[in-house]
């Protein structure tokens, strides 16, 4: 569970920007996306293989 402590005479808005910017940097969001639906590993892999893949091609093209 996240939590902010609100400093003594800040503003509501700063504090609430404070707590959206540390849910997004600790991945809560990503994490609760992933785990709505499974993924079998053997799919995780081939993702993640095209993935490097089109990344390669894209580095490959850029230096020609």
């Amino acid at each position: 569970m996240l939590k902010i402590k609100i400093k003594k005479g800040e503003n509501i808005n700063s504090a609430l920007k404070r707590l959206k910017r540390k849910f997004k940097d600790v991945g809560v969001l990503k994490e609760l996306r992933k785990r709505k639906q499974f993924d079998k590993p053997s799919a995780v892999k081939r993702k993640a293989k095209l993935k490097a893949i089109k990344t390669k091609e894209y580095l490959d093209k850029l230096e020609n």
